[in-house]
């Protein structure tokens, strides 16, 4: 029996813009009592400039009024349920009252939420954002701060430009250099969908989302939200349609929105795109309807979503309701395969249909156990497991099966690694062990693996082959040996043997049958957290066939 590719497998392939807050995912709204509104604002004249004595007015002064954000949350992804995630980004001080400018993907989500200015925190809190623009206005504890003023006139191709802002988490604050290369670049992407954006090459990186794109005047001309870095090209929200959206999410109101944190996509082979829910606003549209986080929002009206990868049929469909309208969805809920028609401001979503295959979610039901013994006995047991498979042999070879008292996997070609990853939890500090039999021949290889982050494609891999020697590997797009050696421990040949790795902190500790073989202290990778499981490849000979008896996931 072989159960189907995971969805993760196919999500982590469909980004071609970056998003440039320092984190890997698109994280969940923050439950804040505003008001929700379909309607696309009225687009308003740059607000008059009050308080002039706590303008800045050079680039010297501008970090007086830039912010960093840390943001602490929970919430689902296709990989599973993210629990006490902490991201970071930037943002701007546009009043000396504290109302702050950022991105939406930079603030959804935070459980907590707090803005570093000048090296003293502050309190803060979300007034409105708006899901299609990326845009959120914050409110920062306290008065009389330095703000930013908004650039009067229109943006000019050549024109010198400046970023400012926190990237990669960093306490420094930096500013960098460039020129407006497109006035009019495309601004549809898979977390926001606008008509135009500012195409510049002043450099930004993970964690310069929302942060202030400047003139030589130190006047705000765009919020920087998306990159390219492969190809030297960033992309900021130009301040014309900042200023559309900019009033109403200062009077507490979410513009362009039902609720949701929700990212688009669409697989390689057309099969199947929608807007994957990360999280949902409590007592939003979105959450009355009864649509919950690691949902599927597959329609709208009928018509079907993200085809393209992009959020623009979403916001579309937005653009043209207003807030109150009746608005049909279709929902496929992942986690359960249940397929759920119902409508925002009308009748609530009920289940209609089911479908086959796809995996599991991992972790949207919240019944999947964090610490526990999978003892493989029959095919429910893989409801929470997903698996890929590397290596330039024929993938094809590849078979497995959930036994009533193991978990069978044949390998038929060389060169061929297929891993095995519990979706449902990322874990930063684990111990792991499994027990397996080889019942092919020699040599064929068992893995344990910890921190795979399928996103940066990065993992720890502790490999022992059946002919007693083992590796230690940090995979970062590419196997590097850490460390290797011998394990008179290992039973050789159709032998039963069990493994253990212990990820803590940046020490790593392997063991086998009972026995440790090397304890290491790992700074050059330093991987911080994610999905554990195991992995059964072929070297040298064939068949490569392996029993798995269980596999045990423990607090370290």
């Amino acid at each position: 029996m072989k159960f189907t590719k995971p969805f993760l497998f196919f999500f982590t392939l469909l980004a071609i813009i970056s998003l440039a807050c320092s984190f890997g995912s698109t994280p969940t709204r923050q439950p804040e009592p505003t008001e929700e509104t379909t309607e696309e604002p009225t687009p308003t004249a740059v607000p008059p400039t009050e308080h002039a004595s706590n303008a800045i007015k050079t680039l010297d002064e501008l970090r007086k009024a830039v912010i960093q954000i840390e943001a602490t949350g929970t919430f689902v992804e296709p990989q599973g349920t993210v629990v006490n995630a902490d991201w970071g980004g930037s943002g701007f001080l546009i009043d000396p009252s504290g109302l702050a400018v950022t991105n939406n993907h930079v603030v959804t989500g935070a459980a907590t939420l707090k803005a570093i200015l000048d090296g003293q925190e502050y309190r803060a809190r979300v007034l409105g954002v708006s899901e299609c623009a990326d845009l959120a206005v914050i409110q920062l504890e306290g008065d009389n701060f330095p703000y930013l003023e908004w650039f009067t006139d229109a943006p000019k191709t050549g024109m010198e430009v400046y970023s400012a802002g926190f990237p990669l988490r960093e306490p420094e604050f930096t500013l960098t250099k460039g020129i407006i290369s497109k006035e009019k670049a495309d601004g549809q992407t898979s977390w926001a969908s606008l008509d135009y954006t500012l195409s510049h090459d002043a450099t930004i990186n993970p964690g310069n989302s929302g942060g202030p794109l400047v003139t030589k005047d130190a006047q705000v001309i765009g919020v920087n939200y998306a990159s390219r870095s492969q190809f030297d090209q960033y992309f900021a929200i130009d301040v014309k349609t900042a200023l559309k959206f900019v009033e109403d999410l200062k009077g507490g109101k979410d513009v362009l929105s039902i609720g949701i944190n929700g990212q688009a996509f669409a697989l390689e082979d057309g099969s199947l795109s929608g807007i994957w829910v990360s999280s949902v606003k409590s007592g939003s549209p979105a959450d009355k309807a009864g649509v919950k986080p690691g949902d599927i929002l597959y329609q709208m009206e009928n018509l079907v979503l993200a085809t393209d990868g992009t959020m623009k049929s979403y916001c579309d469909i937005l653009r043209s309701r207003s807030a109150t309208d009746t608005i049909g969805l279709t929902i496929i809920r992942f986690g359960t395969q249940e397929i759920l028609e119902g409508q925002l401001n009308g009748r609530k979503l009920e289940v209609t249909g089911t479908f086959a295959g796809g995996g599991n979610s991992g972790g949207a039901s919240g019944e999947a156990p964090a610490y526990f013994v999978e003892e493989f006995d029959g095919k429910t047991s893989l409801d929470n497991w997903s698996y890929f498979i590397l290596g330039k042999g024929d993938h094809n070879k590849v078979s497995f099966e959930a036994k009533n008292d193991s978990f069978l996997v044949e390998i038929q070609d060389l060169d061929v690694y297929a891993y095995f990853m519990y979706s449902p939890y990322s874990y930063t500090n684990v111990h792991v062990s499994i027990r397996a039999e080889n019942q092919g021949r020699n040599n064929n290889n068992v893995s344990l693996v910890c921190r795979y982050n399928s996103e940066r494609n990065q993992w720890y891999e502790f490999s022992t082959e059946g002919g007693g020697v083992w590796y230690l590997y940090a995979y970062d797009s590419g196997y590097n040996v850490i460390a290797q050696g011998g394990a008179k421990a290992l039973r050789q040949g159709k032998e039963v043997n069990d493994y253990e790795m212990i990820c803590r902190d940046r020490e790593i500790i392997l063991r086998i049958n009972g026995q440790e073989i090397r304890r290491i202290t790992e700074n050059k990778f330093a991987f911080k957290e994610g999905q554990v499981g195991f992995n059964i490849s072929s070297l040298n000979v064939l068949p490569i066939i392996v029993d798995v008896y269980w596999f045990k996931i423990e607090e370290p």
